[in-house]
């Protein structure tokens, strides 16, 4: 198993594979040693089913396989799968489908890949996609039990504002209706 907590590990991973990073798509990879437990285990995931948004090398992704019963990793990059192929390679309860999560039938997609079993939502949120994936869920009325974000700060400002304050958004007035931030 690769220790993906290694900046030296994971540079050797994206060179071996001739990776580099696309501004479009706000890469931004985690790999501090205690962020990715502390996600995976506040996510509440324990057992259940998880689908996480955006795999990177999959640094999160093994935490979650550690506790998942199942994960569904949906990854817009597909040049990123001779990586994962290696990182991921210990874990037979995960799957990554490289798509793009805005375009998935993720009720479908829960549906088909867990059934009745509970799901979590887990990501790294890039911030130029933060509020419109988190509306998308929220509105989705999905059958999931919680959503986990890593969020530049501005972004978990507006998620966690007062409704009716500066800081406020559309976003803000989606958590506060459908959920508690």
């Amino acid at each position: 198993m690769y220790n993906l907590s290694d900046i030296g590990v994971i540079k050797q991973l994206l060179f071996d594979a001739g990776f580099s990073f696309k501004k479009s798509l706000g890469q931004n990879f985690l790999i501090n040693p205690s962020v990715c437990p502390d996600m995976a285990e506040a996510s509440g995931c324990t057992d259940i089913g998880v689908i996480e948004i955006g795999t990177g090398v999959g640094v999160l992704t093994v935490e979650l396989c550690k506790r998942a019963k199942k994960v569904v990793c949906i990854e817009i990059d597909t040049r990123l799968k001779p990586i994962l192929d290696k990182t991921l390679k210990d874990f037979d309860n995960c799957e990554v489908i490289f798509e793009d999560v805005m375009k998935v039938d993720l009720a479908a997609l829960i549906k088909d890949k867990f059934g009745d079993m509970p799901v979590v939502v887990c990501a790294n949120l890039p911030y130029y996609i933060t509020s419109p994936i988190i509306m998308m869920l929220l509105e989705s009325r999905l059958p999931i039990n919680a959503i986990t974000v890593m969020v530049q700060k501005e972004a978990a400002d507006r998620l966690t504002a007062e409704v009716g304050s500066r800081e406020s958004g559309a976003v803000t007035v989606a958590v506060d209706y459908y959920a508690k931030a």
